[in-house]
């Protein structure tokens, strides 16, 4: 489940960081992306659910604790997307009219767009910090160390295969021994 998570969590930040600017994408897929990253925004709540609700429920018990920090920020990075999204959703140049309805020109939503969606840059930074002793690990045990599982795999292949450097330093090590 961690190395799921792990993947979730890396495309999230990924997709979401192209997400925040539109002239790396363009207003289209600016917007398809964010819908995207909303289905997968629900599924990574989904799969963090136990979490949320066991959090929730001894919120108000105990005072002093890291999950009560990390409850209070996911919390408000929660907030802070869904009203970046449907801000979005009402402000859209591509998606509404795709369903033959006509976005919002309000100037308000276009605001609260933006200052949502900085507000959710920043809260997503947080985010990883909070959790920055998880993502390491599992970097670490899902990705690093994979790689570096190939480094061990390859040297017994090139001493049986006779790789001229692996020979050589065979020779030596026999020398100093």
């Amino acid at each position: 489940m961690h190395k799921i998570n792990l993947w979730l969590d890396l495309t999230l930040l990924a997709v979401f960081l192209v997400i925040m600017s539109p002239s790396l994408t363009g207003i289209p897929w600016h917007e398809w992306l964010a819908v995207g990253l909303s289905v997968v925004a629900i599924i990574h709540l989904l799969l963090h659910w136990e979490w949320i609700t066991r959090v929730g429920a001894t919120f108000f018990r105990k005072i002093f604790h890291r999950s009560r920090m990390k409850f209070i920020v996911d919390a408000m990075l929660y907030v802070a997307f869904t009203l970046t999204m449907l801000s979005g959703l009402l402000i859209s140049r591509r998606i509404l009219p795709a369903l033959g309805l006509q976005g919002s020109r309000n100037v308000a939503w276009r605001s609260l767009h933006d200052l949502t969606a900085n507000l959710t840059l920043f809260l997503v930074g947080l985010h990883v910090a909070l959790n920055w002793k998880w993502v390491t690990g599992m970097v670490g045990r899902y990705v690093l160390k994979p790689i570096s599982g190939l480094r061990r795999i390859r040297k017994p292949i090139a001493l049986i295969s006779g790789h001229p450097h692996q020979r050589l330093m065979s020779k030596n090590q026999e020398v100093s021994q």
